[in-house]
C-alpha cells in the first residue's frame, strides 16, 4: 500500500492542538447576551480553570489519523518537486495512522506519523523547523518552508488562543451568535499581536470550543478555508481537552478525523527531541 503526496505539514499543522491553536456553513443563533470577556471567562472555568492551565508545560498525545482515499485530492507538498521516484498510489479506502504528537510551551512540537514500517517526522522547535518524509522516498532531513514556519509561528501554544489571551497581547471580539453543527454558539474573533486573527466558535452551554477557523490550505493552486470541530471532550488532570477532531476542507467532501486514544499532561520531554539534526 503506497502514499501519494500526503504533507506531513498539512497532518501536522491539523494535529495541533485546536482547543489551543479547518469549513461548514453557519446560521445565525440566539444564545444569552454576554460580552467577549463574560464568554472567555466561562470558557476558562469550563476548561479547567487558569491555574491549571498556566501549570501545564507539556503535553504527549497518542492517537490515529485518517489519511488516502481516492475520492479526495491529492494534498501538495510544499515547494517539492516531485520526480517519479517519489510519486505513489493514494489508498483507494481511507487508512488510519499511528501518531505521536509532543508539545511545549513556546509553540515547540514534534509529531511522528507510522506508516507501512516508516515513520514521517516533523519538528518545530520555536524558530526551526524540519521534516523527514520516508513515505515520499524523501530520506533526507528537509528545513521548513518559508510558508510553514510562518504557519508554525502563527500557531496557538498550549493552552489557546483564549487562555490569558490579554497577557499575550491578543485582543478578542465578538463577532455575534451562530449556529454550529445544530449548537448555538459564539462567535469569537481573536487577533494576535502580530495581527493575525482566526475565529473561535465557543458553545453557548457548554462554554467549550467546538470550532477553530484554521490556516487555509492551497489545493489545485487555489487557498481553501479550513475548520477544525472538536469532540469528546475529556478530563485530563482537571483539565478539559476533545479527544476527537475532525477538520473540513473548503471543497473537499470528505473531513480528516483525528482520534486520540492517551493524552499525558506535563510529561518530561527530552530537549533533544525538538533540536535541529546535524
Amino acid at each position: 500500500m503506497k502514499m501519494k503526496r500526503i504533507s506531513c505539514a498539512a497532518i501536522a499543522f491539523a494535529l495541533l492542538p485546536t482547543w489551543m491553536m479547518g469549513a461548514d456553513a453557519t446560521t445565525k443563533a440566539t444564545a444569552p447576551q454576554l460580552s467577549a470577556a463574560q464568554i472567555v471567562e466561562k470558557n476558562v472555568a469550563a476548561r479547567g480553570g487558569l491555574s491549571g492551565w498556566r501549570g501545564l508545560q507539556t503535553l504527549k498525545m497518542k492517537g490515529k489519523m485518517q489519511a488516502g482515499g481516492n475520492n479526495r485530492p491529492s494534498i501538495p507538498v510544499p515547494s517539492a518537486k516531485i520526480g517519479p521516484e517519489a510519486k505513489a498510489n493514494r489508498p483507494t479506502e481511507q487508512v488510519e495512522l499511528p501518531f505521536l504528537l509532543e508539545l511545549e510551551r513556546g509553540r515547540k512540537q514534534r509529531l511522528e506519523i507510522q506508516f507501512n514500517g516508516q515513520t514521517a517526522v516533523q519538528v518545530y522547535n520555536g524558530s526551526q523547523g524540519w521534516k523527514l518524509r520516508p513515505f515520499l522516498n524523501r530520506h533526507e532531513v528537509e528545513n521548513y518552508t518559508t510558508d510553514e514556519l510562518k504557519q508554525a509561528a502563527a500557531q496557538a501554544d498550549l493552552d489557546g488562543p483564549l487562555i490569558d489571551y490579554a497577557a499575550k497581547g491578543s485582543k478578542v471580539e465578538l463577532e455575534g451568535a451562530e449556529q454550529v453543527e445544530g449548537r448555538n454558539t459564539y462567535n469569537l474573533k481573536v487577533t494576535d499581536k502580530n495581527g493575525n486573527s482566526r475565529h473561535v466558535w465557543v458553545d453557548s452551554e457548554s462554554f467549550l470550543e467546538i470550532k477553530v477557523e484554521g490556516a487555509p490550505r492551497r489545493l489545485d493552486g487555489k487557498y481553501h478555508s479550513v475548520a477544525t470541530f472538536l469532540r469528546d471532550y475529556r478530563p485530563v488532570n482537571g483539565l478539559m481537552m476533545p479527544y476527537v477532531m475532525e477538520t473540513a476542507v473548503e471543497g473537499v467532501r470528505d473531513r480528516e478525523r483525528i482520534e486520540i486514544e492517551e493524552i499525558v499532561s506535563n510529561p518530561k520531554l527530552d530537549d533533544s527531541q525538538f533540536a535541529m539534526p546535524r
